[in-house]
């Protein structure tokens, strides 16, 4: 167990050998939901996973901390317990909001940065009105469609099930979906000085693609990479990303600095 800032308790585990890459998971989503993602990634890299708080195994804390902020501060907490001290960090949706604060109030301990399926917070564009509806309804089948394919859904039902079972409370959930709604480092990305890969579905209805140029935009040295035809939950159904997560850390390896040609990932398709 790691202890968060405020003396929560927050359940991580580590798996595979190699540069350390943390995964911040989603609103209201537990460590298990990267499912078959982890394992993959454990293949390349030391891959460092953990619940947030009131999710799965950690404990819920006070409720003044559930912002993306100090979910941040949890992470590096973390990190510390793992004995990691600069880490590839991979957020997806709120995680990726998470992964923001950590890169702009912690820049030495993020090596490079992965941002999937998510936004700049308030200012960028929101899902529209029939997914949102079904994200709220909390209906794993309402909700499915618009994270994943359907028949990669059907063909994997166990990953989808970890995915949305996240064992948080009503009174945590709620939380967590107030504090990524508040979301809002827009002002802040500019500060951001690890090299950046945004990895976005173009037909995600939950955090539509144009939240992905605007992080391209914001953000110094960032390479937009599309998944023609993904929904939100790319990190599972599309697991060809994987391997563009490898050759993107491993290029900012070799050159130790901003591989500006990667930019060529953004093909300008919708």
């Amino acid at each position: 167990m790691a202890t968060a800032p405020d003396g929560t308790q927050l359940q991580w585990a580590a798996e595979g050998e190699g540069e350390p890459l943390l995964l911040v998971a989603g609103q209201a989503t537990a460590m298990a939901g990267w499912g078959p993602a982890a394992a993959a990634l454990a293949q390349h890299f030391r891959v460092i996973r953990f619940d947030h708080r009131g999710t799965g195994g950690s404990g819920s804390g006070d409720a003044g901390r559930y912002t993306t902020r100090l979910f941040a501060a949890d992470a590096i907490s973390v990190l510390d317990a793992a004995g990691v001290d600069g880490a590839h960090v991979y957020g997806h949706s709120m995680g990726g909001r998470v992964a923001q604060w950590l890169a702009i109030d912690h820049p030495g301990r993020v090596r490079t940065l992965v941002l999937a399926s998510t936004s700049a917070g308030r200012r960028g564009e929101g899902a529209d009105e029939e997914a949102a509806t079904a994200l709220i309804s909390g209906d794993l089948q309402r909700m499915s469609p618009y994270f994943f394919d359907p028949g990669w859904a059907a063909e994997n039902p166990d990953a989808v099930r970890a995915f949305f079972d996240s064992g948080a409370s009503a009174w945590a959930k709620t939380r967590h979906f107030a504090a990524s709604k508040a979301h809002d480092a827009a002002e802040s990305l500019a500060l951001i000085q690890a090299p950046t890969l945004v990895l976005h579905g173009t037909s995600d209805r939950l955090s539509p693609l144009a939240n992905a140029r605007i992080l391209q935009r914001m953000i110094q040295h960032a390479t937009l990479a599309k998944v023609s035809g993904a929904r939100h939950g790319i990190h599972l159904d599309h697991p060809e990303t994987v391997e563009w997560i490898r050759q993107f850390v491993d290029r900012q390896g070799r050159r130790n600095g901003p591989a500006k040609d990667m930019r060529t990932m953004d093909d300008g398709s919708s």
